[in-house]
């Protein structure tokens, strides 16, 4: 299921900006609600513990990557506004009900001490997917001439077929713990809810602007679009499994801290960068960096009760859509005016990102959620007055 996803999604992600520029004269404000209206099944996420009551997990995550695929291969056939806002929201459906359903499986069936190296395989297994999407869209569109018609039908076909294979291979795997079939928000989970937060808002901005600036700005073509994606996940098969080593070996905390700083200097770069060179280099260091984003999910597997996990990824996944389904288009509108002030908003939220890991513990567990003194300082206590 980590091969597939990507396989499918990628295409879709890789064409989208060309195709919606050249076939539907998209501009900033139509790309940011589109971007907008796809994250609104991510936003209603929690309401996948509702099916969870009729519907196993496992059984879950099958049909919604079918659901995407079969988005993913109607998107050519409807070159036109309200035709993509449609099949896109079809896509996003399956999407997000997919990764909500993967990352509670993802955390119940690993033990603590494994998942960041596994998550960190995951990444690479998911890289593989992907250069083997964006290799494919090279040969058969730069080479080939193909449409865009037919990639997004050999996309989601061949996702189909291989979901289909799946759902006969597998058995349906065994749950350790019986998870909850209700709403789970916890106030001792508040540090996980602000780190999923602001992950969302400031994930919308590279996913939306950072590549919509190399299409509108720069003019890359779909085969450099495709390039850049080849060489940031190059980079995520190579090195992704190191990351998940070294989160496990440094800590949550010092893990995001360093994401955070550089995602503050990487979003600022984006504001005054006049290079199309030094522009992608900026977008695979943004990429590489998004790897560390694991420990927020290992840190949460460390402070979470077992039975709690399915519920709150939900409510997990609708949180981090609170602010992606408002602020691409919000933003879309500003970018017509000021694209760089777009990106500073972005080191914005990378900036509150970086103020909320400090509050990570270096060991976390049950009831060790939040540290007493993020910044380390002494506690300063009044002078004693005289007599006392």
């Amino acid at each position: 299921m980590a091969f597939v996803m990507p396989l499918i999604h990628s295409v879709w992600n890789a064409l989208l900006n060309n195709f919606v520029v050249e076939k539907a004269a998209f501009t900033g404000a139509e790309i940011g609600m589109l971007q907008s209206l796809r994250e609104v099944p991510g936003f209603l996420a929690f309401t996948a513990v509702f099916i969870l009551l009729v519907v196993k997990e496992q059984t879950l995550a099958l049909v919604s990557l079918a659901i995407m695929a079969i988005g993913v291969a109607m998107t050519g056939w409807f070159p036109f506004e309200i035709g993509l806002y449609a099949t896109t929201v079809l896509m996003s459906i399956g999407f997000h009900y997919f990764e909500t359903v993967n990352q509670s499986l993802t955390l119940q069936w690993l033990p603590k001490d494994q998942s960041a190296h596994f998550m960190g395989k995951q990444i690479s297994v998911k890289s593989f997917a992907s250069l083997t999407a964006y290799a494919s869209i090279w040969v058969l569109m730069e080479w080939f001439g193909y449409s865009y018609n037919v990639m997004y039908m050999l996309a989601g076909g061949a996702g189909l077929i291989i979901v289909m294979l799946l759902w006969v291979m597998f058995p349906q795997f065994q749950q350790h713990s019986t998870q909850h079939k209700h709403m789970v928000l916890r106030k001792r989970y508040w540090l996980y809810y602000a780190l999923t937060f602001f992950s969302g808002a400031r994930r919308q901005i590279f996913m939306v602007f950072a590549a919509f600036m190399m299409v509108e700005k720069f003019g890359y073509s779909v085969g450099d679009i495709s390039l850049l994606f080849t060489i940031n996940y190059v980079f995520n098969l190579l090195f992704a499994p190191s990351i998940g080593k070294w989160i496990h070996k440094v800590g949550d905390r010092k893990a995001l801290c360093f994401e955070y700083t550089g995602l503050v200097l990487v979003f600022s770069g984006y504001a005054f960068v006049d290079s199309s060179l030094m522009a992608g280099a900026l977008y695979v260091i943004d990429h590489l960096l998004f790897a560390i984003s694991i420990a927020v999910k290992t840190y949460f597997q460390k402070i979470a009760k077992h039975e709690d996990i399915a519920s709150t990824a939900g409510v997990s996944f609708t949180i981090n859509h609170i602010a992606a389904v408002v602020i691409p288009a919000v933003l879309g509108v500003v970018w017509l005016t000021s694209p760089g002030f777009v990106f500073f908003v972005g080191a914005g939220f990378a900036l509150c990102s970086l103020v909320l890991a400090m509050n990570i513990p270096a060991e976390p567990s049950e009831g060790n959620e939040v540290v007493k003194n993020p910044l380390g300082w002494a506690n300063l206590q009044a002078k004693p007055q005289m007599g006392e």
